[in-house]
């Protein structure tokens, strides 16, 4: 578990492919690596990796196949720069909201632009995703737990401020570019707990069950 809250921003130094999966070594700058054990969760850019091999200034890690499909991490190289967290500890001050570290799809920036002092982005989301988007909501991008401010169908934008854009990756992000998307956690349970004794066969809350059910 993660809060969403950057603790640095570290650097892919190499990946090796090894059939469909990589193992990814990657650069961890200031990141206090004192307290990681093997075995122990940091997040980067947003996806929650297993530490198998680390030292003062670096991790490595391996991506599955499916994470390499799922996230930015099939599209990333050497020299890729990614925000980097340690899991939660039971005296970690839960500034951002609960991050999982499992990517739900990847959204793409469609626009960036000055808002006084911050930066106004907006992202399109999956159409699958925006029902679990909402507006002054959470939601996680590349790992950083940010405040929805206005959605529009399947897009939302965002307000960054200044401190943000500098220690993230944020700062780096323009109109094209695609980042991982990691909805609110309460929305994808709260969806499963809607659907009651259907949530064994039914594929998700349709129109039609929501009419059912006095929703709409």
């Amino acid at each position: 578990m993660f809060t969403g809250i950057i603790q640095a921003v570290g650097e892919i130094q190499q990946i090796e492919q090894r059939g469909s999966d990589a193992r990814y070594v990657i650069g961890t700058a200031d990141l206090d690596m004192s307290d990681v054990e093997i075995g122990d969760s940091i997040a980067a850019q947003g996806v929650c990796l297993t530490a198998i091999e680390f030292g003062s200034n670096y991790y490595a890690a391996d991506v599955s196949g499916e994470t390499l499909s799922r996230t930015t991490f099939g599209q990333m190289t050497k020299g890729s720069a990614v925000n980097l967290e340690k899991s939660v500890t039971p005296t970690t001050r839960l500034g951002g909201h609960m991050v999982s570290g499992h990517v739900d799809g990847i959204g793409e920036v469609i626009d960036r632009s000055s808002d006084g002092r911050s930066e106004r982005f907006v992202i399109k989301a999956p159409d699958e995703l925006a029902k679990y988007i909402a507006e002054k909501g959470s939601i996680c991008i590349d790992g950083i737990s940010l405040t929805v401010n206005g959605i529009a169908g399947s897009q939302f934008d965002l307000n960054i401020v200044p401190h943000t854009l500098t220690v993230t990756t944020m700062g780096k992000l323009q109109a094209g570019h695609h980042v991982n998307l990691e909805v609110d956690v309460v929305a994808r349970y709260l969806e499963r707990l809607m659907l009651g004794d259907r949530a064994s066969t039914a594929g998700g809350i349709t129109e039609g069950f929501l009419k059912e059910h006095g929703f709409a």
